[in-house]
């Protein structure tokens, strides 16, 4: 599916979800939801892939730690997978965050199987840092994709 949009208005759908909580319960952490909406390759080739339909789904918890999965078409339109552990950092001021996360991507196989450092078997470890801004339950992150891509996501915490 091609549509990106569809994600988008997904993700604004279940942010009610969001607000759903007692207000007196604890902060044990929540759960965010979120698509990709924009990809941009450094050196754009008439053979990538910038629809790169993501789903990803991942758990943080009360010290901002978090793992996750994501599942997307890879710049060659191979569907790429992404299991990963990382942590957020919130600013004190502002609503705006960096992220880290590390894991593993398996997906980038044939003749593009080196198209990403240390893929062997079709899987390799990867580290990818993003900067997030949000408005209550509502996020956007600029995702880093090392020297080749930057990506825009959009999601939802619940």
């Amino acid at each position: 599916m091609k549509k990106p949009w569809f994600y988008a208005v997904l993700s604004m759908a279940l942010a009610p979800l969001a607000l759903a909580q007692p207000a007196n319960s604890k902060d044990t952490g929540s759960w965010y939801l979120q698509t990709s909406v924009y990809t941009k390759h450094y050196s754009p080739d008439p053979r990538h892939n910038n629809n790169q339909d993501l789903i990803g789904l991942e758990r943080i918890d009360a010290s901002d730690r978090l793992f996750g999965a994501a599942t997307f078409r890879n710049s060659y339109s191979q569907r790429s997978h992404y299991a990963y552990a990382g942590k957020r950092y919130e600013s004190a001021s502002y609503p705006v965050y960096i992220k880290f996360t590390g894991g593993l991507l398996e997906g980038y196989r044939g003749k593009h199987k080196d198209k990403i450092p240390l893929n062997r078997f079709g899987v390799a470890p990867v580290i990818i840092p993003s900067l997030g801004a949000h408005y209550g339950p509502v996020a956007a992150e600029l995702v880093l994709l090392g020297f080749n891509a930057a990506m825009v996501t959009t999601g939802v915490r619940f």
